[in-house]
């Protein structure tokens, strides 16, 4: 008897899938980051509006995402969201695959660059908000 592919996700992967936080899309985003995996046909935008904390540092004040991909997609892509809300542009763009994973309760093996997805869209909205251009986002 074979396992499906949902056996090999966390619970924690199963409710961001079937529970996706942040989803969606922000109109008039300060920043738009659009990213895909050719390989495995995973899309992914994000759209962040920036804001200012109290020490005056800008913050990702609000993110959303829409995903077209598989379920470690979407949930790594709502983890990302969770995790990025209220930290400074700089810490978001430190979140690495990594951390993500980790905070899923891991990911199979061959789903991992769907978290590396999740923080290239990122890092892309806070280059489009800079009004930096970045080709190829280095892995953490």
């Amino acid at each position: 008897m074979q396992l499906s592919k949902f056996m090999q996700y966390t619970d924690i992967v199963m409710d961001h899938f079937k529970n996706p936080r942040n989803q969606g899309e922000i109109e008039n985003a300060d920043g738009v980051g659009d990213v895909g995996n050719p390989i495995c046909g995973d899309m992914l935008k994000i759209y962040i509006k920036v804001g200012k904390n109290d020490q005056g540092q800008e913050i990702v004040e609000d993110i959303k995402f829409q995903t077209l991909g598989c379920g470690a997609a979407i949930a790594s892509s709502s983890l990302l969201t969770e995790m990025a809300k209220g930290m400074t542009l700089d810490e978001a763009k430190k979140i690495t695959r990594e951390e993500i994973a980790e905070a899923l309760g891991g990911l199979p093996k061959q789903k991992i660059h769907c978290s590396v997805l999740a923080g290239e869209g990122l890092n892309k909205a806070i280059a489009n908000y800079k009004g930096e251009e970045i080709e190829k986002v280095e892995e953490h």
